[in-house]
């Protein structure tokens, strides 16, 4: 590459083309290092600094990267999910991170204060197929949940891998449709197709030469897509071969540009010990299988003691969801609700899902008019909130009387269509809604045209079941009021329609 630094003017912190600066910047240097173009002096390159320690380090300017990582210098560099989780490995102690399955569960570990999670094969072919995990769930379906899942947290997520769902080229596709899909980490594995559960029997994985390659497949798609995902490489050899072939596999995976290594199915704390002695600058990855797993269940400290970084949870959230459903049924079906402590509350609900925030949004682009609809934030669910328009602003009195303009379907059996006296009939008659809470008080009572039908349900969802034509049929022709409906919804309140 020829770039002529001396044709810099050191007066300025940015003379160099987009181009020539793209050429530098997006040049693979090591993850703990960057610079920034004002600092070129008289045409040379300073020493680049240590993101952590602040202090200069001398590197030659095109060495041989440790991990790819792209700097965006000067034009800004992107804190991406792998760098969160980049930044999660190199700090001190054990990690805790549970598995979830679609984008409400991983909600809950974000809220929970967890700082990244992992996505689990297992549950996602529970909750999204309903069937287990042997091969049945594809790379597309997973492609799809981790997609939803990834965009509904800000935490870094590790995505289930499996096997890469085929040979090495197959492995690079999955590699990129995963940094596509905005995963922070890729676990990736030994077994054969149709891979399973590491923790079920009959485990079998494919030679030592086509592991590695798979290792090194995902690594070249990393490279290709410019991207920092972080690899982690496991091994489910321990079940299916031997404990040595494990950490053989283990060390093969490091040297192969793996950042994290993962042996599935450890059976002792003895065995989880050697493996963290295998690579040792290289971080280790544990799963602890709730319920019944071949490794030991280990506390997060004996674990950061024993030497492991990351520590997976891979059941309890399926687990209790499926208990949680199965205690609801049996409630339901015996003619219960769920007990109160079992369940959140409807308003805690719609905190967890976002609903008070998507309110609070929605205000920003509400319209400059007067509008008729559910008041979203008190129990009035039938209230008409007026909105300021700039009539107001025109100096016009606020008692000044609101027009409520509705556009529903129009109702033209009598009148308004020219077929008989469009003076009479349906058209000259007036629709009045009023409700009634359960304490007493009034909660709305409003006159429409009874030829707009429509907007009646737009004001009463309740309503939207009626059928208000055919009432309107059999009332037209009668003189005076008469009451339509009188019924209690479900929230308790009394409902009634009169023609009046």
């Amino acid at each position: 590459m020829n770039f002529n630094l001396q044709s810099m003017n050191p007066s300025s912190s940015f003379v160099a083309t987009r181009d020539q600066a793209l050429s530098v910047f997006n040049h693979p240097f090591s993850q703990s290092h960057s610079f920034l173009v004002s600092n070129f002096k008289n045409g040379s390159f300073p020493s680049p600094i240590n993101t952590h320690t602040r202090r200069p380090k001398t590197h030659t300017l095109f060495t041989t990267p440790k991990r790819f990582q792209p700097i965006t210098g000067c034009l800004g560099e992107r804190n991406t999910p792998a760098k969160a989780l980049r930044q999660i490995l190199e700090s001190p102690g054990a990690h805790q991170g549970p598995a979830c399955f679609d984008g409400l569960s991983a909600k809950l570990v974000e809220r929970a204060g967890f700082q990244y999670c992992f996505t689990s094969g297992f549950s996602i072919s529970a909750a999204r197929l309903g069937l287990p995990d042997t091969g049945f769930i594809s790379y597309g379906e997973m492609v799809d949940q981790g997609q939803q899942i990834t965009q509904a947290v800000s935490i870094p997520v590790i995505g289930d891998g499996d096997n890469g769902y085929g040979n090495a080229m197959n492995v690079k596709r999955t590699v990129k449709g995963y940094i596509r899909a905005g995963f922070a980490g890729i676990i990736l594995e030994d077994q054969v197709s149709p891979k399973a559960c590491g923790h079920t029997q009959g485990r079998k994985v494919v030679s030592r030469e086509e592991a590695v390659m798979r290792i090194k497949a995902a690594v070249d798609a990393r490279k290709e897509s410019g991207s920092d995902i972080v690899i982690v490489a496991r091994t489910d050899s321990r079940q299916a071969l031997s404990l040595q072939e494990s950490l053989w596999r283990s060390r093969a995976f490091a040297d192969a540009g793996a950042d994290v290594l993962f042996i599935d199915a450890l059976a002792s704390k003895e065995e989880m010990k050697a493996f963290c002695e295998v690579s040792p600058l290289v971080p280790k990855m544990a799963n602890m299988l709730e319920g019944g797993g071949k490794t030991p269940i280990l506390t997060p400290l004996e674990l950061e003691e024993i030497g492991y970084k990351l520590v997976a949870y891979p059941l309890s959230l399926i687990g209790v969801s499926i208990r949680a459903m199965q205690d609801s049924l049996t409630a339901l079906k015996g003619g219960r609700i769920p007990p109160p402590g079992s369940m959140p509350s409807f308003e805690e609900i719609k905190e967890i899902l976002g609903f008070n925030s998507y309110y609070e949004e929605e205000k920003r682009y509400a319209t400059s008019k007067y509008q008729l609809y559910a008041d979203r934030e008190g129990s009035n669910a039938y209230s008409i909130q007026r909105v300021r328009d700039d009539s107001e602003q025109r100096g016009q009195s606020p008692q000044d009387p609101v027009v409520e303009v509705i556009t529903p379907d129009v109702y033209t059996k009598y009148g308004a269509d020219g077929s008989r006296d469009p003076f009479s009939g349906i058209w000259s008659r007036t629709l009045r809604i009023k409700i009634t809470g359960r304490d007493g008080f009034e909660k709305l009572d409003v006159r429409v045209p009874a030829g707009f039908l429509e907007g009646i349900t737009n004001i009463v969802p309740a309503l939207g079941g009626v059928n208000l034509k055919a009432l309107l049929d059999d009332a037209a022709e009668e003189v005076g009021g008469k009451v339509l409906l009188d019924f209690n919804d479900t929230m308790g309140d009394r409902i009634q329609v009169f023609l009046e």
